[in-house]
């Protein structure tokens, strides 16, 4: 195909994926009263943030890497992940709406249409987890030694997609409904689709291997490619921890109660972060911006802790005052005056923290731009200071010998024009 007919295709796959978008927010409203209660996040309408709109980036990043980059799968295998989990939404709450809200029997085939989602959330899964990352950045297997783990993970995604067709049973969303295609009487095809399940760890593990692999035997530029991938998978785990975090520190009776309720907005907030996964991805693959990923982990990593840092301070600070008042006082409402004083020192430790926390992450982490950074700063200063050609013309030779570390260093300097009226010698 030609460059122009594979833009159209790829911009055309993702206007058909906002189209589902559109239809699955409209039908995710609709059905919004009779939607099955979810025991992670704040749920209700909070879906529509974490669960839905975090893919529709796969489908645009997707789109823009198969006009450009045509030749690669990266682009593609965006777009069928975008299009694949649009879709799975949109079965879902079809059913719904045909089964609990419209008028029985006005919707056609409301429960063969829902049932569809039984396979192609996983799906969606096994395919980022697995097609996405085996052929970073440049499209190709690392070797062809890698051949059987991509067979092994097409294997798998077919016969989830068949043995979850097949498996008898109720659905997952309505336990009063039974698998319109699934055969009765053959529990052997549920039990074989649960042990093929066991393989996904196995074939993600497996891709992600071949990711760490590839880092280690590729040049710098493929190697600030993979960390773009890696810091926002990075961002997606932080994702799940808040998942489990919420789970078990934040688990309680009380609903109303405000440690489960922040407990389940960071999770939203942290789930959210996974369209961070295709724009890093096309940051990649495009090569737009792409040093710049040092400057992203390392703003991350400051901001970061300084959040965490100043968050424990500012709960440790009341938690200690509320306990100290109401061991004086006997009252257990903690006055506004200490509230306003633990703000007033977060706001005062801010800059001071975060120019601590930047010098360590900078030694820890980037000791050679650190010394550089030192080794100019020192040079600055003898620089104001000397005054004599001969030994700035040593100091400025040592100076670029340890930041840039160049095979050769020479230094030129242009003889001086003489005045007018003298001649040069």
């Amino acid at each position: 195909m030609s460059t122009r007919a594979t833009s159209w295709l790829a911009w055309s796959l993702a206007a058909l994926c906002v189209g589902l978008f559109l239809v699955s927010v409209a039908l995710y409203i609709v059905t919004l009263p009779v939607q099955p209660p979810i025991s992670w996040g704040t749920g209700g309408a909070s879906v529509l943030l974490y669960g839905i709109l975090p893919f529709l980036p796969f489908s645009v990043v997707g789109a823009l890497i198969a006009s450009k980059r045509p030749k690669n799968p990266i682009g593609w295998i965006s777009l069928a992940v975008g299009f694949v989990w649009m879709f799975n939404m949109v079965a879902g709450s079809y059913m719904l709406y045909g089964l609990r809200v419209a008028r029985p029997d006005s919707v056609p085939y409301p429960v063969a249409v829902g049932s569809l989602a039984e396979w192609l959330g996983p799906t969606t899964v096994l395919l980022f987890g697995t097609f996405l990352i085996l052929p970073f950045p440049d499209g190709r297997l690392p070797s062809s030694r890698w051949r059987p783990v991509a067979w092994l993970c097409g294997a798998v995604i077919a016969s989830n997609i068949v043995l979850t067709t097949l498996a008898p049973g109720p659905l997952t969303d309505l336990r009063n409904v039974n698998n319109p295609f699934g055969l009765e009487g053959q529990p052997w095809v549920a039990n074989a689709n649960e042990a093929s399940g066991l393989l996904f760890p196995l074939c993600m593990l497996a891709s992600a291997s071949s990711l760490i692999l590839r880092y280690l035997r590729s040049g710098e530029e493929v190697r600030e490619q993979i960390k773009w991938l890696a810091f926002a998978a990075s961002v997606v785990a932080l994702g799940v921890f808040g998942a489990v975090v919420q789970g078990t520190v934040f688990a309680s009776d009380d609903a109303g109660s405000a440690d489960p309720l922040l407990g389940k907005l960071l999770q939203d907030a942290l789930t959210f972060s996974f369209a961070g996964v295709p724009v890093a991805i096309g940051f990649a693959v495009l090569k737009y911006r792409l040093y710049g990923i040092d400057v992203v982990i390392n703003r991350a990593l400051v901001y970061g802790s300084l959040t965490l840092l100043l968050l424990l301070v500012y709960f440790g600070g009341v938690t200690a005052t509320q306990a100290l008042f109401q061991t004086l006082t006997g009252q257990q409402t903690l006055p506004q005056l200490a509230v306003v004083v633990s703000t007033l020192v977060i706001a005062a430790l801010f800059n001071p923290l975060r120019r601590r926390i930047q010098s360590f992450i900078d030694r820890r982490f980037y000791r050679r731009k650190y010394d550089a950074a030192k080794t100019l700063e020192a040079f600055s200063a003898t620089l104001r200071d000397e005054t004599d050609l001969r030994t700035l013309n040593g100091e400025l030779t040592r100076v670029v010998r340890e930041t840039m570390q160049p095979e050769h260093v020479s230094l030129w300097l242009r003889p001086g024009t003489p005045p007018k009226g003298e001649r040069a010698d």
